[in-house]
Order: C-alpha cells, then structure tokens, then sequence
C-alpha cells in the first residue's frame, strides 16, 4: 500500500513536490520548537552567514530547502527509470571517475547531508557498480522504503553494521565504488572527535581506514537542486588522500557546504556524544 502511494505522488512534477516540501519544512520548524533550535543553533554558529539579516535570509531558505529534501525522495525513490534517469541534467567532472576506473582504482563516493544526496549515488548507479552504506531508519516502516528506493540500476545497499562494512571493502577490492555519508554521527568506536564548523563533531574513522587499506580515490559528490524544480547539477571533486584524516574530511565537507549553504541539513544532530562516547575533549569543549 505505501509503495503504491508513493509511485503514485512519483508521477507529479518534481517543481509540484519541491513546491510541496517548503510548505512541509516550514510547518515541521513551527511544530517542533527542537528541530528548530537545532537547524538554527547549527546555522548561526556554523559562520557562513554574518550578521542578523544574512542569517535570517539563509534560514528562511534552509527551512523550505530541508522540506523538499523529504517530498523530493518520491521521485528520486519511486518514479521510472527513465524519468529518474533526467533528474540529474548537468554533471560537473565526471571525466574524474573514469580516470579512476581507468586506473583500476576503487572509489569512495562521499555524499554529505547537502542538496539531494539520494539522486547523488542513483546517477553514479547508472553507470558503474555501487554499494552504498546505510544506517537503518529508527522508523522500520521506512526501511522497506528505503531500501527499495536505493537498489536501482547497480546499486547495492549494505547495513551499517559488520556484515555491511565487510560488504564495502569487498566492493573496493573489486575496484568498484562505494558510497558514505561522510557528515553522519557514527556510532562510539566508530569516530573521532575533529572540529566542523568550529565545533567537535564526532567523525567517522571509516572513510581513511578504508582508503588507506585499498588505495581508492576518494570523490566528493554534490548533487545541487536547481530552481522551480527543473532537475538537479552533480558537483565532483577528487579529494587528495595523503593526508585524508578526519579533520580533512570534515574541511572538505565544510568546502562543499559554503558553495551552497541553504542546501545543507541544518538540523541533523551532527554535535551529538553518541551513546558510550566519552565526550570532546575540554580544549575542543572551551574553543566552541
């Protein structure tokens, strides 16, 4: 039942769903006066906006772009092929990845929570074999959904868990490309505490550990929603891997965020202490 209604709001025009979702995420910031600290507290602390009416003009739009996020996935997830296929209407650098394949390289894509990361690894699913690493939803109704959406093309979805991560190195071996969310909040002993934003975000360790074990390029992939809902443009870029530690990564991350900073997920929990953590160090507590 839930598969068929969403094929069927699939069919409407992305400019209707994107229309759509800024209502939903104005609604969801005056309904939950905690989502809507956090996308505000994340924003104006994060110092990519400077002075009380440039904020304020950046969470307006932040707000209306994180409710599109939610209604776009019902094209991206749940439309045709063939339609799913025209979403993305520009791709900047793609000639990077075929340079990686060519030299037999694995690739690591890393999407972070900014424009439609969905539509990110469904373009690159297209082309080439991709195993992409996903945290099970704490909602399980959405997970079917999820994982429906995300297995299209050569696309495989792997659990974070054990048997997920052996799934991507074995992928990486392979020379194939993998896919993370660099930006996510791992689990305890998955991470390290490294500035974002001026403030210690636990990071994920899996992105080096998995580079350095297989040598893989490492590309960072944006996928920018473009106006009135006319599709979407794919940023790449190859990062360099030499010094690829997490306080690198968070960098990069930043870097791809300023280029479109009202795209960013303000109001994922990113400075959360996961659960048996030991919190930030006290230099990294006093320099916030």
């Amino acid at each position: 039942m839930l598969l068929f209604f969403f094929r069927q709001l699939a069919r409407l025009p992305l400019s209707w769903l994107h229309r759509a979702g800024a209502a939903l995420g104005w609604l969801v910031y005056w309904c939950s006066p905690s989502y809507a600290g956090r996308m505000r507290e994340n924003l104006y602390a994060s110092g990519v906006c400077s002075g009380e009416a440039q904020c304020e003009r950046l969470l307006r739009a932040a707000v209306a772009e994180s409710g599109k996020g939610v209604t776009e996935l019902a094209a991206v997830w749940f439309a045709a092929d063939e339609k799913v296929a025209r979403l993305v209407v520009e791709c900047d650098r793609w000639d990077i990845v075929e340079a990686a394949r060519k030299r037999g390289d694995g690739i690591v894509f890393l999407t972070p929570h900014l424009g439609c990361f969905e539509i990110s690894s469904l373009y690159g699913a297209q082309r080439l074999p991709l195993t992409v690493l996903y945290r099970p939803p704490k909602q399980a109704w959405i997970e079917p959904l999820m994982v429906a959406g995300r297995s299209r093309w050569r696309a495989t979805v792997a659990p974070a868990n054990l048997r997920g991560v052996r799934m991507l190195y074995k992928a990486l071996a392979r020379g194939e490309a993998i896919g993370l969310l660099p930006d996510q909040a791992p689990g305890v002993g998955e991470g390290v505490w490294a500035d974002f934003f001026g403030r210690p975000a636990y990071t994920m360790t899996l992105v080096k550990r998995m580079q350095q074990a297989s040598g893989a390029a490492v590309i960072m992939a944006f996928a920018e929603r473009l106006p009135a809902g006319s599709g979407y443009r794919l940023h790449l870029e190859e990062l360099p891997t030499a010094n690829l530690d997490e306080a690198a990564l968070n960098r990069a991350v930043e870097a791809q965020v300023r280029r479109c900073p009202e795209q960013y997920l303000w109001s994922y929990n990113r400075y959360k202490t996961p659960a048996g953590a030991e919190p930030p160090p006290p230099a990294m507590r006093s320099a916030e």
